[in-house]
């Protein structure tokens, strides 16, 4: 599908003029500080170095006194404490997180991940009946839970407490829990919105630590969990996001737990054999990608095809010896995920391709019966990298059906599904994402329900697949000291994505060659400016393979890595788009 360039020319020149002056930096760099929000030297600073004591104070939250000193009381009264978490990433390092941290007191302490099959998602009735006939006076909810208006009242009928950490919208109604943690509950005025839900339940750690006197150090060693979860769940990465990512991944580069670490292990990212100190611990430096694409899949594999308890075990376990029998059960799910998860794509697509109307449509709405309700969520992600629609997969279990929806850029899928919900069981979600219920008799007015409200309310920009291009830039501005400043931009992710630059008639410098299946390895230069070639690679463009040897000049969007390749690291372009004619 053709990408359309979205390249960035909205700046005060005056502005990023005096940037550079006063940080000492190429104007380029300037120009993305500045369009990142950063007009002052003191704001860039705080930028390039976040700053701990930059964290918010948790009891802003609201109920958060509450909640601390219902803590409090279980702690005192030596009550039985259930940690209710969901089975994504998010969930189970929440609930790593705050088990980890409770256990050190004189406190009896489970934790309690629903089955996703069985309970699905949210606080379940089997989880609050296993409360009670076991006895728990008390219930942290991560992850989930502000939609759990019934679970929360039967608990209540119960004399079981329920204090919720979550950070998705909530209904009109809040559910009538002892103690709801929610930055985007109404009235609550604590200054960042988009924590994750493991960040939610941060918060509450740091809020008992102050109550305690425990100084933020003692905690600090938890932030490798915030991290996975902030990048797994796709929060945006800016502001106290940005903090706790920074400081997690620090962590998880020097001194990550075990269960982090063997899970690195299986994509051949290993400890380096080190004779003195160093900042980096592995064979390269771990990035929120990596978290993304090597360690969330693994931690959510669990859930999807067993059980996200196994996950949190792993993530808690301080026995190499469990942690490896843990570790390589994981695995094991995630490869069975991966067979499956294709299999069911393409399954999805031939069904896509055979039905001529999703040709007319502004939506996809795919069923099938027998998919799996562990990977539909990642099917619908492929599906809209693919046909660039918004997208809902469903497949029936227990007699109902279940979905998963994804977005496209600017489009509120959660919002559509709002104007739907006369005919859904159950919804829940975030802007890009959500999930849905409803009964099989419902599922094609809903289909017919949700097109039309797509189609009425999709803007025409978002049915374009668009790349937002940071800045024009010429080959001979990519240098060591560049790339060294650009390196301090991260951690990056939404609302501060690793920037993507644009060079204008490049030519290949004769070392063009296919590698892999369908990728292009080629060294670019610009004929008319004097710069060296440049290392790039560009994976599955290797059908230009004939135009681009052939000599003819084009136009590449690319990000800026460096690259480690037999012992040696070099700067390396790699290339999102190539066009031979740009408007």
């Amino acid at each position: 599908m053709d990408n359309h360039w979205n390249i960035n020319k909205e700046v005060n020149k005056e502005h990023v003029s005096r940037l550079s002056e006063e940080l000492k930096i190429p104007y380029v760099l300037a120009f993305l500080l500045n369009s990142r929000g950063i007009r002052s030297y003191e704001e860039a600073m705080q930028f390039f170095q976040p700053k701990i004591g930059n964290l918010h104070d948790p009891f802003l939250m609201k109920d958060m006194d509450k909640s601390v000193e219902r803590i409090e009381k279980a702690i005192k009264n030596k009550e039985k404490v259930l940690i209710f978490g969901d089975y994504d990433v998010d969930g189970t390092s929440a609930t790593a997180l705050m088990y980890s941290f409770l256990k050190q007191f004189e406190i009896e302490l489970e934790y309690y991940i629903p089955d996703r099959y069985n309970e699905g998602y949210g606080i379940s009735d089997m989880s609050i009946e296993y409360a009670k006939e076991q006895h728990f006076s008390l219930i942290i909810s991560l992850d989930c839970g502000i939609k759990c208006h019934h679970q929360i009242e039967l608990a209540n009928q119960y004399h079981i407490d329920v204090i919720v950490c979550d950070h998705h919208l909530p209904d009109k109604t809040l559910p009538d829990a002892y103690a709801i943690l929610d930055p985007k509950r109404p009235g609550c005025n604590y200054p960042f919105k988009e924590l994750s839900g493991c960040g939610v339940g941060f918060k509450l750690v740091q809020a008992i630590a102050i109550k305690r006197n425990i100084s933020f150090n003692a905690i600090k060693q938890y932030l490798d969990l915030v991290v996975v979860s902030i990048a797994s769940d796709i929060v945006s990465i800016t502001g106290e996001n940005r903090i706790l990512a920074y400081y997690g991944l620090k962590l998880i580069n020097k001194k990550p737990r075990q269960g982090i670490e063997y899970i690195l292990s299986f994509s051949n990212i290993v400890k380096k054999e080190i004779e003195e100190e160093t900042d980096f611990m592995f064979t390269k430096n771990i990035t929120i990608n990596d978290l993304v694409f090597l360690v969330g899949p693994r931690i959510n594999a669990a859930g999807r095809m067993d059980t996200g308890r196994s996950s949190v075990h792993l993530l808690i376990s301080e026995r190499l010896e469990k942690v490896t029998q843990l570790g390589e059960i994981i695995d094991s799910h995630n490869k069975e995920r991966k067979e499956l998860d294709v299999k069911t794509t393409e399954e999805a697509i031939r069904q896509i391709k055979k039905n001529p109307q999703f040709k007319r449509r502004r939506s996809l709405v795919v069923y099938d019966a027998n998919w799996s309700k562990g990977v539909i969520g990642i099917v619908a992600s492929r599906l809209v990298e693919q046909f660039y629609k918004p997208t809902v997969v469903l497949t029936l279990f227990n007699d109902i059906i279940t979905g998963s929806a994804r977005s496209v850029k600017d489009f509120d899928i959660y919002n559509a599904l709002s104007a739907c919900s006369h005919l859904l069981e159950h919804f829940g979600g975030h802007m890009y994402a959500a999930g849905l219920s409803l009964k099989p008799s419902n599922l094609e007015a809903f289909i017919e329900t949700f097109e039309n409200t797509v189609a009425l309310t999709i803007q025409e920009q978002s049915i374009v697949p668009m790349l937002d291009i940071d800045a024009e830039i010429d080959l001979k501005d990519i240098t060591d000291i560049f790339y060294r400043i650009l390196e301090r931009f991260a951690p990056f992710g939404p609302g501060n994505m690793n920037p993507l630059f644009v060079t204008r008639n490049v030519l290949d410098a004769g070392n063009a060659r296919i590698v892999g299946s369908n990728h292009l390895k080629l060294s670019v230069f610009q004929s008319d400016k004097r710069c060296f070639p440049v290392d790039a690679i560009a994976f599955n463009f290797a059908h230009y393979y004939d135009k681009i040897t052939e000599g003819n000049p084009f136009h590449i969007c690319y990000h800026v890595e460096q690259n480690v390749w037999q012992g040696k690291t070099y700067l390396q372009l790699v290339i999102k788009d190539i066009k031979f004619q740009l408007d």
